[in-house]
């Protein structure tokens, strides 16, 4: 484009006119760049003890914590959606101070997973392998005299969750605690257990965020005194980010993920230049209950908020997103939208 001496005058270049592939629809879709597709979805689920009971989270709009035949009844309409899998999170009957009821064989989270792989459904299914859930200081992992979470205690505990989930049915274990050398662990007890080929998603760069507040409802799982941060990443790290993501490789992680999603961005893609291994980022309850309340408020449009905010986590790297809206998102996605 030419701007003229007097201003009042321009002459277009029609050799940059970028508005011609943006006139239709079906010419955006055609030359759209990034393509969110079902499968790449990971729909959480909370699970409780009990029958027939679904039980609505107030913070997470449309979320409920389920017994596990309703988890079954949930897994079932995800998969009938194309979502490529779940990721549980456990809810035991009792806690104690080093958080037993991760990993005993009669575990919410174990009995679960059974009953989805006897489903036969086509899910990935994915356990989070962490204690915070069921300890009952809301650590994860057990603490000292000073409050403190005892490492390699912890690690331990860790490795015999996992075992206990694979063996219960669980495609991927996925550690969250953000132990020192938990993967590492996991892997050996994995691999003594009979499980050398089951898949560790490691939460690598999980930082100390303020958008986990409703999870920890959902979860009941906020610590009883204190808070993570002396395990928890810095939420301004970029560069330990990528150590702690290097190590976890180095100790035998599979898959990454990057958790918050939106506020990680740069640490996602910074992650995708990098590592040649599937990278997941986790679109947290923070990031999904603010889209939920605006949208009630009608501030925003719920759908087009939720597919641009999940396309932009796959355009920023993710191989797949663990969202709350997963079944929404899988539904308007076969629908198809511009």
């Amino acid at each position: 484009m030419t701007v003229h001496a007097d201003r009042r005058t321009v002459t277009p270049d029609p050799g940059h006119r970028l508005r011609r592939l943006r006139r239709t629809a079906p010419l955006r879709a055609l030359v759209r760049e990034t393509r969110l597709h079902p499968r790449q979805l990971v729909a959480p689920l909370f699970v409780q003890p009990g029958r027939a009971t679904r039980a609505p989270i107030s913070s997470l709009p449309g979320v409920s914590r389920l017994s596990p035949d309703e988890a079954v009844v949930e897994a079932r309409r995800l998969a009938a959606l194309d979502v490529g899998a779940v990721i549980l999170f456990g809810l035991p009957a009792a806690k104690d101070p080093i958080g037993t009821g991760a990993w005993v064989e009669d575990g919410i989270v174990q009995e679960t997973l059974g009953r989805i792989r006897e489903a036969g459904l086509d899910l990935v299914l994915i356990a989070d392998t962490c204690l915070c859930e069921y300890t009952d200081h809301g650590h994860c992992g057990p603490v000292d005299a000073g409050g403190s979470v005892i490492n390699d205690e912890a690690i331990a505990r860790l490795a015999e969750t996992a075992a206990s989930q694979a063996r219960a049915g669980a495609d991927v274990v996925a550690p969250s605690a953000m132990m020192d050398g938990q993967v590492a662990a996991i892997r050996t007890g994995l691999d003594d257990a009979g499980f050398s080929e089951t898949p560790i998603l490691a939460y690598a760069a999980k930082t100390a965020s303020a958008f986990y507040g409703p999870f920890r409802e959902a979860a009941d799982s906020a610590p009883a005194f204190g808070d993570r941060r002396g395990y928890q990443m810095d939420p301004a790290n970029r560069r330990e980010a990528m150590r702690e993501m290097t190590i976890d490789l180095d100790e035998g992680a599979d898959m990454l993920l990057v958790k918050p999603a939106m506020p990680s961005l740069d640490i996602l893609a910074a992650a995708r230049q990098r590592f040649e291994v599937p990278i997941g980022a986790y679109q947290v309850s923070g990031e999904y209950a603010q889209i939920e309340a605006a949208a009630r408020l009608g501030w925003i449009d719920r759908r087009r908020t939720h597919l641009e905010a999940a396309t932009s986590i796959v355009r920023a790297g993710a191989t797949f997103v663990i969202t709350y809206a997963a079944a929404d998102l899988a539904a308007w996605l076969r629908e198809g939208n511009d």
